[in-house]
């Protein structure tokens, strides 16, 4: 008879040999240490600012970062082990390069809002500056409101099947030289610079209507110029997200390809292209120097109409009220803080946009049915 020893296995509960041989069990900080450390250190570094010069919040900052990573990597690794010294000196870094990212939007959002305030109310939402002098404590941003929904808007219309139908083919239909020669050309466009796009469109203006043709269409075209390259790209990226198996299901169905592509391929990806859409939006709702060139800048009146004439835009009317800035007396007043109250327009219809484009894309999920 055969008799088989089973090996002790390693008690888990009290810290067996096999644990403590392995170095995966070991004493551990408690959860309040970390944050404790943060201020013991950012305290720290503010009294030596306070003791030894005048104080900076950004060298301060820097220096309580450093002392903080340097503290808790040599704490850790006395008290725990090595493998957990490095996992929190990686997880300081990425809090650090977080906080790098976060704090100059937050600073200037809060600038933004604090300055943009002062004039932010249902009056300067609701008229325009038809009729208003520099000098006068009047006029509104709702014409620049009207002008940059109807040009992003026209934008959008010629940019998004354009966008959508080229990376379709790049992705599901695209062979050989032509889709390369595709993709180069996106990628050209893709940086191309703003002004360009700009005098490309007033130089096809000038050949089709003649000189001194401004009006919004012109300028929604020299935005969609921008727009097209960032929805390609994008949308190609979140079409080849799909999974092969979900085509090659419809297929063994007897689903014809552009079926597949339509009821398929499309709705899965419909978050992600809405996403790539409204950063494309994002991207050109706040250019300026094509809408000048293209768009005009004199209109102040409310213009609906982008083939009427000149069509002002938010982020024309911020560059018209900074250059108003340097007026004497109350005019150079008025006119800062049109332009910090139209700056703080602009960002909520950027906010509201990216709303609408999540409830979109959460409704026209395939979760949703």
């Amino acid at each position: 008879m055969t008799t088989t020893t089973q090996p002790a296995a390693a008690d888990s509960s009290d810290g067996g040999p096999g644990l403590k041989a392995s170095g995966l069990y070991s004493r551990q900080l408690p959860t309040y240490f970390p944050p404790a450390l943060l201020v013991v250190c950012a305290v720290v570094v503010s009294g030596a600012f306070a003791l030894f010069g005048s104080f900076h919040p950004v060298p301060a900052a820097i220096l309580t970062a450093l002392a903080y990573l340097v503290a808790i990597t040599a704490s850790s690794a006395a008290v725990e082990n090595s493998r957990r010294a490095k996992d929190r000196l990686v997880t300081g870094i990425v809090y650090c390069c977080f906080a790098v990212a976060v704090v100059p939007l937050i600073s200037l959002l809060s600038t933004v809002a604090v300055y943009g305030i002062q004039r932010f109310d249902l009056y300067f939402l609701s008229v325009s500056m038809n009729g208003v002098i520099p000098s006068m404590d009047a006029g509104g941003v709702y014409h620049a409101i009207v002008g940059t929904l109807v040009i992003t808007g026209l934008a959008t219309v010629i940019s998004v099947p354009i966008g959508l139908m080229t990376a379709v083919y790049v992705v599901e239909y695209g062979r050989g030289r032509l889709k390369q020669a595709i993709t180069f050309f996106v990628d050209v466009m893709t940086g191309i610079p703003s002004i360009v796009a700009g005098l490309f469109v007033v130089a096809l203006w000038i050949l089709a209507f003649g000189p001194g043709q401004t009006n919004g269409l012109a300028g929604a075209i020299a935005l969609s110029v921008l727009m097209i390259p960032v929805v390609v790209r994008s949308s190609e990226e979140m079409l080849r997200l799909v999974p092969n198996e979900l085509r090659e299901a419809a297929y063994a169905l007897g689903v014809p390809k552009w079926l597949t592509v339509v009821k398929v391929v499309l709705p899965t990806a419909v978050a992600g292209l809405t996403t790539g859409i409204i950063l494309a939006l994002a991207r050109v709702i706040g250019e300026t120097a094509p809408l000048i060139l293209t768009a005009g800048m004199a209109s102040t009146r409310i213009n609906g109409n982008p083939l009427e004439g000149d069509m002002m835009s938010l982020p024309v009317y911020i560059y018209k009220a900074v250059r108003a800035m340097g007026l004497s007396g109350e005019a150079g007043v008025y006119a800062e803080e049109r332009a910090w109250a139209a700056a703080l327009t602009l960002i909520l219809v950027v906010m509201l946009l990216f709303l609408a484009a999540r409830l979109i894309s959460r409704f026209l999920s395939p979760s949703k049915g």
